[in-house]
């Protein structure tokens, strides 16, 4: 009885370890299998560079202002218009600025009128003193009436000069008149887009004390960068770095160009402060547009074909610029020492411990094994 409690109890002890080994073995051949992402070691050039957002501007932008006062009776251009230089853009009221060119023409139709009435009074003067000028000698006419003679045409010489300074000073007049009329035709200062208007047609602008706005042109064949660049960075940048940068909709094409300025002045944005980097870049086929966002890098040296890896394939530090990094070969993972040099925000060169062709893991996953 007891032989087969005994043949009982190790009977099921049997099972179990057979069923503790078979969910073992069921688990690990289900268990998620290790995914690497890799990347072959190859020699290729390192940059160091400074990055930072940029917003794009047109090198070439003015405001386009009224220079007299009046309604805005017509305006030709639309937004996104091209227009060139000297173009006719809208035209102001003329009227007034015709009003006033009549005004003062009249004026000085009067003026000339009364120069001629001045100067046969001064011919007159100057003969009657001429005439008491020889019968004074005779004692024919008394001194007193030839100090009078000589008064009269004293003051009909003053006539003719006031006359001549009035002249002078509605011919300035209308000079000015003449070119506020030209100033009601709204002409291009220069080739380029319309990308603002700020006064509609029919509205009026007042010119009393500054000149308002009607629209913007800006020339956006070459365009502007203003990188912003932290207090950190700066130190480093000096006008003639290469730049370059990508936009948000085509992040595989590089603009580049050479770093024009840095401007002095800083902007401080929530306690930090940047400084603005420029420089310029060609836009011949129009694809760069305003305030459009720019990812900036200036480059600040580099070297070319040494072997690089990115920064994420290094794992623990073990010493004074030396790592670990992980191998796959042959679908076996093994450990290497390495030593390192420059690096930039994602690359660093390896001075020794890889060979160009090498695999080395960035990255790791788990995957379900296969069914």
């Amino acid at each position: 009885m007891r032989t087969g409690v005994k043949f009982k109890k190790r009977y099921l002890l049997a099972i179990a370890i057979l069923l503790v080994v078979a969910i073992t073995v069921w688990r690990s051949l289900n268990a998620p299998q290790p995914v690497y992402q890799t990347l072959i070691v190859r020699q290729g050039d390192l940059e160091r560079s400074v990055m930072a957002t940029g917003k794009l501007d047109a090198l070439r932008k003015v405001d386009v202002g009224a220079q007299v006062s009046g309604q805005l009776k017509t305006l030709s251009v639309s937004i996104g218009d091209k227009v060139k230089k000297d173009q006719l853009l809208g035209v102001i009221d003329p009227d007034q600025a015709e009003n006033q060119i009549k005004e003062v023409e009249a004026t000085l139709m009067e003026l000339r009128a009364q120069r001629m009435q001045a100067l046969a009074e001064r011919r007159l003067a100057q003969v009657t003193l001429s005439r008491n000028q020889q019968l004074v000698g005779k004692h024919l006419v008394s001194q007193q009436e030839l100090d009078t003679a000589s008064t009269d045409l004293a003051v009909k010489e003053a006539q003719i000069g006031t006359i001549d300074a009035q002249i002078k000073r509605n011919q300035a007049s209308l000079d000015t008149a003449k070119t506020n009329l030209d100033y009601t035709q709204i002409v291009a200062p220069m080739a380029g887009e319309v990308t603002q208007i700020t006064t509609l047609q029919g509205q009026t602008v007042i010119a009393a004390q500054q000149a308002p706005n009607i629209l913007t042109l800006a020339d956006l064949s070459t365009m502007l960068v203003k990188a912003q660049v932290s207090e950190a960075d700066v130190i480093h940048l000096h006008p003639g770095q290469r730049a370059w940068f990508t936009v948000l909709g085509d992040p595989l094409t590089r603009y580049e160009g050479t770093l024009k300025d840095i401007l002095p002045t800083p902007e401080k944005v929530n306690d930090a402060i940047f400084y603005y980097a420029r420089f310029e870049v060609p836009n011949p086929n129009g694809v760069l547009r305003l305030e459009m966002t720019a990812q900036v890098h200036i480059q600040l040296d580099g070297v070319k074909n040494v072997l690089t890896i990115p920064l994420s394939a290094l794992g623990e530090p073990v010493g004074d610029s030396r790592y670990s990094v992980r191998l796959l070969r042959n679908g076996d993972v093994k450990t290497r020492e390495v030593t390192l040099g420059s690096r930039n925000d994602t690359e660093v060169v390896v001075v020794k411990g890889l060979d160009a062709g090498d695999e080395v893991i960035t990255g790791e996953s788990r995957s379900g094994a296969a069914q």
